[in-house]
C-alpha cells in the first residue's frame, strides 16, 4: 500500500510538467475536464469565469496541493525506512527521517512553475497543446490548424495559422509573440482577468513579457529539453539574425519546405520594410534621440540585409525538408546560421 500511493504521489508530481510522456494538462490553467465539472454544477458563465481567472488563485491552490504530496511522500518514505530498520534489526542504528531535499517531488517555485505555463502558453500557440483537450494535439509532421479542429473541433482558442511567431523588441507584426500570448491568456482565463494576470506571470519573471520572450524565452526552452548525456534538444527553434535583431520562434513539428520562405517573405523583408519606413520618418527629426534611433535601424538594416542575402533566401529556394525520425539534432543542423545557436546541438562555427 506504501509503495503504491509512493508510485501514485511521484507519478502525478512528474505528469504535471510537459517532458511527462502522460502530460495533459498545467497546473496552473483550466482543463476541459475543469469546465465540464463547472457546467454538470450547474455554474452560470459568471461563476465559472470567477473559478478559473486568476493565475496567482490557481498557483496558491497549487502550492497547496504540492505540500500535501510532498508531506505525504516524505511520510510514506520514512514509514518504509523504519519498516526496513525493523526487519534488519537495525531500529534505532540508522536514520529514520528523510531530509527535504532527499524528498523526489517537488514544492511549487513560483518563478519555475510560472515559467512552464508560459512554456504551455507557447505549446497552446503552436498548437501542440490546448486547454480544450488533454495531452498532444499537433505533434507529427506538417498537420495543420486543419487538423487541429479535426482534433479539438470545440477549441475557444485555434494555434497560430503558420507556426511562425515573430520574437521582436516592439509589436511590430499583429501575430508576435506577445500579441498571441495575451489573447492566449484572455481566452483561457478571460478578459477581466488579463490585466492582473500579465502582472501576476511579469512580476514572477522579473521582467515584461516581450523582454522575457526576446531575451530568455528560447534559453529556458533549451534547458526544459535537454535530455541527460544528449544534450538540449529543443522542439521550438529561433530562427535568429547574427546580433538577434530578428527573431521567428517556428514548432519543429509544424515546419514545411515552405517554412523558410514564409519566414523570408512575410516577416523578415516586411520587417526590413518596416524599419526603412521609420527610418525615413525620424530622419525628418531635428531630435538627437530620433537621429541616433535611426542610425541603430540603419545598422539593423544592414545586417538583416547580408543575413537575407547570405543565409535566409538560400534556404528559401533550397526548400530544405526534414525528417522527425532523424531527431532534433541533425535536423536543427540543416540551418546553419539561420537557427539561434545552442551549445552541445548547433555544429557550425
Amino acid at each position: 500500500m506504501l509503495v503504491d500511493n509512493s508510485r501514485c504521489v511521484s507519478r502525478t508530481d512528474w505528469d504535471s510538467f510537459e517532458t511527462s510522456w502522460d502530460f495533459e494538462w498545467h497546473p496552473l490553467a483550466p482543463s476541459a475536464h475543469e469546465r465540464a465539472e463547472q457546467l454538470s454544477y450547474g455554474m452560470n458563465s459568471d461563476a465559472r469565469a470567477a473559478s478559473v481567472s486568476l493565475i496567482s488563485e490557481r498557483f496558491k491552490r497549487w502550492s497547496i496541493e504540492c505540500d500535501e504530496r510532498f508531506s505525504q511522500l516524505k511520510s510514506n518514505e520514512e514509514e518504509l525506512n523504519r519498516i526496513f530498520a525493523c526487519i534488519y534489526g537495525m531500529g534505532g542504528e540508522v536514520p529514520i527521517e528523510v531530509p527535504d531535499d532527499k524528498v523526489s517531488v517537488r514544492r511549487a517555485d513560483l518563478v519555475r512553475d510560472v515559467k512552464s505555463l508560459v512554456s504551455y502558453g507557447v505549446g497552446c500557440i503552436m498548437g501542440r497543446y490546448s486547454t480544450f483537450a488533454p495531452g498532444l494535439i499537433l505533434a507529427d509532421a506538417q498537420q495543420t490548424v486543419g487538423d487541429f479542429k479535426a482534433k479539438v473541433p470545440d477549441a475557444g482558442f485555434l494555434p497560430d495559422e503558420d507556426a511562425i511567431l515573430p520574437v521582436l523588441d516592439g509589436e511590430w507584426f499583429g501575430d508576435d509573440i506577445v500579441v498571441q500570448f495575451r489573447k492566449w491568456l484572455e481566452v483561457t482565463y478571460g478578459a477581466d482577468a488579463l490585466a492582473d494576470n500579465v502582472r501576476f506571470i511579469e512580476d514572477a519573471l522579473g521582467k515584461v513579457l516581450r523582454k522575457y520572450f526576446v531575451k530568455d524565452f528560447y534559453k529556458d526552452h533549451c534547458a526544459t529539453y535537454q535530455v541527460t548525456g544528449s544534450g538540449k534538444r529543443p522542439i521550438y527553434w529561433m530562427f535568429s539574425s547574427p546580433k538577434g535583431s530578428f527573431q521567428a520562434l517556428v514548432y519543429m513539428h509544424r515546419y514545411t519546405p515552405s517554412t523558410v520562405g514564409q519566414i523570408l517573405t512575410k516577416y523578415l523583408r516586411e520587417y526590413i520594410e518596416k524599419l526603412n519606413a521609420t527610418i525615413s520618418q525620424l530622419d525628418q527629426s531635428e531630435r538627437a534621440a530620433d537621429n541616433r534611433q535611426a542610425d541603430k535601424y540603419r545598422a539593423v538594416v544592414r545586417e538583416l540585409s547580408d543575413w537575407e542575402r547570405d543565409v535566409v533566401y538560400p534556404l528559401a529556394n533550397e526548400r530544405v525538408d526534414i525528417d522527425l525520425d532523424d531527431g532534433v539534432k541533425k535536423n536543427y543542423n540543416k540551418f546553419p546560421r539561420a537557427l539561434a545557436k545552442v551549445a552541445g546541438l548547433s555544429e557550425w562555427k
